[in-house]
């Protein structure tokens, strides 16, 4: 799955207007993340067509990359997601970052993850038959 990385500036009311900018060009977030630093920030977000909504953002001169992740359903229960990262870790597999969100229609958990490794993210995920989006 494609994910938008838009680099913000750390200043007042930035964030907010992206998001509004993201809600006039009717997008709808399925997830988001947000990390900074002193200067800047990354907004990391799941959306419906993210090859469109780049385009769209470049437009308004709104610095945005696409960025591979991988999305996992993960059982929405205590530890569901403890036993699937130990499953992936005894493969090899490095996580650089990751965040969550609950699908509520389908009572599932879906974490999205950055791997350090395509390569071996894929065998994991071939070889522990996990769900992925």
């Amino acid at each position: 799955m494609l994910q938008l990385s838009i680099f913000l500036e750390n200043a007042k009311g930035r964030l907010a207007e992206v998001i509004s900018l993201l809600a006039e060009l009717k997008v709808n977030l399925r997830a988001l993340s947000l990390a900074d630093t002193k200067d800047y920030g990354v907004l990391r977000v799941i959306v419906d067509d993210p090859v469109v909504t780049a385009e769209k953002l470049r437009e308004r001169k709104v610095v945005v990359s696409l960025t591979p992740v991988w999305v996992l359903m993960v059982p929405d229960r205590t530890g569901g997601l403890a036993e699937i990262l130990n499953q992936l870790v005894q493969q090899d597999v490095v996580f650089e970052y990751m965040y969550a969100f609950v699908e509520m229609e389908h009572k599932q958990a879906q974490v999205v993850l950055r791997v350090q490794n395509k390569a071996i993210m894929e065998k994991a995920v071939q070889t522990l038959n996990l769900p992925v989006k």
